[in-house]
């Protein structure tokens, strides 16, 4: 595939998140997260979208999620997010093995690490975590007797959690990447992608089907 432009937008110099939020939403890249790979036994499809943009510091997401039965069990960073209602991303730079994962959940607790492979990963650094900023919304409704939620995450990540130096630009970098939906402990698991996944069972840890950004 053809490598997606993350525009560059000079979103630090607004101040507040809702001014943030609302330029992503006009002038950031928009992506549905809407591939169902496992239909046999995942058939789960909710509406998600993330909006990217960056301003050579960090790199901005807000994901939008609507219509899930939320489980939100973890309460501190490193927890097993995926098991609630959790949005996810995956990054590598060009030219690495390794690779980076990010997954938020609905309160926007995060687990984030280094990857050589699923089962081999070094946790990011306490200043690190502390340097990724996160903003949760959420607005209930009802669909019969369900109580249904329309949820929201902004998170704000410095390049050095990427493994960018901090004298090195974004602007003409591309990198591997994937975005997800997950939720394993959901009342309806599901596990949804941006870019599609060739496994026979769910598995986000295959850098081999993540899609390609490049930074303007």
């Amino acid at each position: 595939m053809d490598a997606l432009k993350i525009p560059t937008q000079n979103i630090s110099n607004y101040e507040t998140i809702f001014d943030k939020v609302k330029l992503l939403n006009e002038a950031g890249l928009h992506l549905a997260i809407d591939k169902v790979n496992w239909p046999n036994d995942f058939p789960k499809l909710l509406p998600v979208t993330v909006h990217i943009a960056h301003d050579n510091q960090k790199l901005y997401l807000y994901y939008q999620v609507e219509g899930e039965q939320l489980r939100a069990a973890n309460t501190k960073d490193f927890g097993s997010v995926w098991e609630d209602s959790c949005v996810e991303f995956f990054v590598q730079r060009k030219g690495e093995k390794s690779y980076r994962n990010f997954e938020f959940n609905v309160l926007g607790v995060l687990l984030a690490a280094k990857h050589e492979d699923r089962e081999t990963a070094e946790k990011l650094s306490e200043k690190l975590m502390s340097s990724i900023q996160r903003f949760t919304t959420i607005k209930h409704h009802y669909q019969a007797e369900f109580q249904l939620s329309d949820w929201t995450l902004y998170a704000e990540i410095p390049k050095e959690a990427f493994g960018f130096l901090s004298d090195e630009k974004l602007s003409g970098q591309t990198i591997g990447a994937n975005f997800y939906k997950c939720g394993d402990e959901t009342s309806e698991p599901h596990f949804i992608s941006w870019n599609p996944i060739g496994t026979i069972k769910p598995d986000f840890h295959v850098p081999q089907y993540f899609g390609e950004l490049t930074f303007e």
